[in-house]
């Protein structure tokens, strides 16, 4: 059978770091980084005789969360221990949420495979505490435990299993990531492991109705690593079928060199854990204004800022749905657009050689150096015909590197444009002598040969002629 005869289900369990200055149950420090175990303290350490007090702002960023993503928000809740032990987890139970969680019954809209719009219900969101990290020494052949993160506040956010393909996949976080992003509940900073995703995949023959039995890959930090690893679970769970086997419930590592998942262990249910709640934290409650007060603070998000983007500035369907995706992006766009005042140039910059260059350096729009006051001026000397839009391609490629002021730049390099009649004249009869058939072309009326034509005098100057007034001169020439 192909996989055309099967049905995908997935669901999936995003954890996301809170960005809160201090831990969920102390008062180190998150951030990241540091020193191995220099983050840390007793009672993260889980030392005999320590008691956790709740970051009250923990609670606050889960429910600016919630109501992000259309949950419900419950008025009691509590904390639980879920048991289990793992060499990284001091306490040997983590400390999290079961039964009453803070947020529940939420969901955010997508656009499915054709393009239509899809709703992804969320089944809940909880809050719970970050475990440490080992450290595997290759050479002496052991593991180092590094507790800087035991602690650091985590939302989990589960959905219900609505995904039925990795495209789908890719969308739904990619707008998760934007919302948490938007509401700056979470820096969503992927290579540093604050937005990652455990990946719930089974397969069914189209036409049933019982879910077929899950795999789960954990700690997917990575778009395209997850992509690579639904597709490759899919495609080996419809193989087992086809020849007979049966898919074994179990958790599963993802290696991005081999391209393959590898077993870790069994997959757990709930009473695995052995749920209870915790005794020495007391019952969350929140009163309406609590909940009010926090509905009304949160920013405009990315769907309604998209449609104002579209009435505002008469930007494209795509355009706007490409901005409005990295709140950094849009931000840096707003910014722009508000010194220089050309929303379309500025949108063209952002989603052209910008996003370019952060995927070909895999960086994060976050983590682009220069200020939205060099992106305008950059777009202002275009205006004025200081340099071309070629050489503004060059003074982005500078900006990423040693970001500087645009016009000392292009000083320093030599880069403002040429627009001297004299000098631009002496390029085109070059350029013209050198391309007899070129001409002919053009007077035969072959538009794209005056492309050529202005192109080799580009080259020629370096990117640094007046290409309106080389098209004008060349024509002019070209018609004596």
């Amino acid at each position: 059978m192909s996989r055309e005869d099967y049905e995908v289900i997935i669901g999936l369990e995003v954890h996301a770091e809170l960005s809160t200055k201090t831990k969920i149950f102390c008062s180190c420090p998150t951030e990241f980084g540091g020193e191995p175990n220099t983050h840390c303290c007793p009672i993260c350490m889980a030392m005999p005789g320590t008691l956790p007090v709740l970051n009250e702002k923990v609670v606050e960023y889960a429910v600016r969360a919630g109501l992000a993503t259309n949950c419900e928000i419950e008025q009691r809740s509590k904390n639980d221990r879920k048991n289990y032990f793992y060499p990284d987890l001091p306490k040997s139970y983590q400390i999290s949420q079961f039964d009453k969680p803070l947020c529940k019954k939420g969901g955010i809209e997508i656009d499915d495979e054709k393009g239509e719009k899809k709703t992804i219900r969320i089944t809940r969101i909880h809050i719970e505490e970050d475990a440490g990290k080992l450290n595997h020494d290759e050479f002496g052949g052991g593991s180092l435990v590094d507790l800087n993160r035991a602690g650091v506040p985590l939302i989990e956010i589960v959905s219900e299993p609505d995904l039925r393909s990795s495209l789908e996949v890719d969308h739904y976080l990619k707008k998760l990531k934007s919302i948490l992003e938007y509401i700056e509940v979470s820096d969503c900073k992927m290579q540093e492991g604050s937005f990652r995703a455990d990946v719930n995949v089974s397969v069914r023959k189209k036409g049933e109705t019982k879910l077929g039995t899950r795999t789960e890959m954990k700690n997917m930090n990575s778009f395209r690593s997850i992509i690579r690893g639904i597709e490759y679970e899919i495609d080996r769970q419809i193989d087992i079928i086809d020849q007979g086997g049966s898919i074994e419930q179990e958790t599963l590592r993802w290696d991005d060199v081999s391209g393959r998942t590898f077993s870790m262990r069994d997959k757990e249910d709930a009473q695995d854990y052995r749920y209870f709640p915790d005794p020495d934290l007391v019952a969350i409650y929140l009163s309406d204004e609590y909940i009010e007060n926090i509905r009304k603070t949160l920013p405009e998000l990315p769907e309604s800022r998209k449609e104002r983007y579209r009435k505002e500035y008469a930007l494209s369907q795509r355009d706007a749905n490409l901005l409005t995706a990295s709140k950094y992006l849009s931000n840096l766009f707003e910014d722009t657009t508000a010194i220089c005042a050309n929303a379309k140039a500025t949108c063209n910059w952002i989603l052209s050689d910008i996003s370019r260059i952060l995927n070909e350096k895999e960086l994060e729009p976050s983590q682009i150096p220069f200020s939205s006051e060099q992106l305008a001026k950059l777009i202002s000397l275009i205006e004025k015909g200081i340099i071309s839009s070629a050489i503004a391609k060059k003074v982005i490629e500078e900006l990423f590197e040693h970001p500087n002021d645009p016009e000392k730049i292009i000083k320093e390099k030599g880069w403002i444009q040429i627009s001297d009649e004299g000098a631009i004249k002496e390029v085109v009869l070059q350029i013209l002598e050198a391309n007899p058939q070129s001409v002919a072309d053009y007077k035969a009326g072959k538009e794209k040969a005056l492309g050529f034509l202005v192109g080799q005098a580009m080259k020629q100057t370096k990117g640094k002629a007046n290409p309106q007034m080389l098209n004008k001169m060349f024509i002019e020439e070209i018609n004596k």
